[in-house]
């Protein structure tokens, strides 16, 4: 079971509200955020309510001035619990938009889409195993997005804006 608290001021101060699953909706319960505690677990947080907008990925620590380090805004108005998976991963990564076109499959972090695929645009995927974070560039940066078990017939599905992909990462308890 995973535990994040958010904190109104810098420094885990002012009002907080913890959450042990995914809200949906945080704004009723704060109305911003400037630190974040992470107990247990990890979470994906969002600046739009239902898990939409600009996605942060969060473990376990502690981020006294999250705003300075990620980028964001002090609107954290979403926030989903990654649930911990022991089993196998593998994902499929398709050129074109509803599984089409040339099929590339993953079972380990890739660091460098284009140098192991030749290939740095994803249009859609299958997700078949496991919890994974997708990067814009390479070498784990940029935005990301949260991917869980299903298909993505678009980028548009995982609130991606364009569907450039750098590299890509399996979410254990990094």
């Amino acid at each position: 079971m995973g535990k994040i608290i958010f904190y109104e001021a810098r420094n885990f101060g002012g009002q907080h509200h913890e959450c042990m699953s995914d809200c949906s909706d945080l704004h009723s319960r704060f109305e911003q955020c400037r630190s974040i505690r992470v107990e247990s677990g990890m979470f994906m947080i969002y600046d739009r309510p239902g898990f939409m907008g600009t996605q942060f990925y969060m473990k376990r620590g502690e981020y006294s001035d999250y705003m300075g380090m990620t980028g964001m805004n002090d609107c954290v108005r979403s926030c989903r619990m990654i649930p911990m998976h022991n089993g196998s991963y593998k994902m499929r990564l398709y050129e074109h938009f509803d599984m089409g076109g040339q099929m590339m499959e993953l079972t380990d972090n890739c660091p460098n889409l284009n140098e192991r695929f030749r290939m740095s645009n994803v249009n859609s995927c299958n997700v078949m195993d496991g919890h994974w974070l997708m990067y814009e560039q390479p070498n784990y940066r940029g935005r990301h997005y949260y991917m869980r078990p299903g298909q993505y017939k678009s980028f548009n599905e995982w609130s991606g804006s364009n569907s450039r992909i750098g590299s890509i990462r399996r979410l254990m308890d990094l």
